[in-house]
């Protein structure tokens, strides 16, 4: 996957923002007001950090040299994912569980408004 097809698919999920809080470079995609998805634009080759679940963390950093704890983050629950070489479905499945696990930390207000815009 390059650059605009991530930024394809994240933003056509519900509720999802750009904005770029840290600097002209790097991409932060929000879901409500909270970040799932960042990608420096500049970086290459093509970088993400996404939310994962811990236990499914600690196997991703096992199996893909390509996955390792976020810089700049809580490594618990965030990772740096070196998008060469991994497969697309992979990617995909990344971003879906980060966007899943930061879409249930809102407040049900937030989700509901999120799913059911006016």
């Amino acid at each position: 996957m390059d650059t605009n097809e991530i930024l394809d698919y994240c933003l056509a999920k519900k509720g999802v923002t750009e904005t770029f809080p840290f600097d002209n470079e790097t991409l932060v995609l929000k879901v409500g007001d909270k970040m799932f998805l960042l990608m420096p634009l500049e970086k290459q080759p093509l970088q993400i950090n996404v939310k994962t679940d811990p236990e499914w963390s600690a196997e991703l950093r096992e199996r893909h040299p390509q996955i390792t704890g976020a810089f700049h983050m809580n490594k618990t629950h965030w990772n740096s994912v070196l998008v060469d070489g991994l497969k697309r479905d992979l990617i995909i499945k990344l971003i879906d569980q980060s966007y899943d696990l930061v879409f249930k930390s809102l407040t049900k207000k937030t989700q509901n408004t999120i799913t059911n815009p006016l």
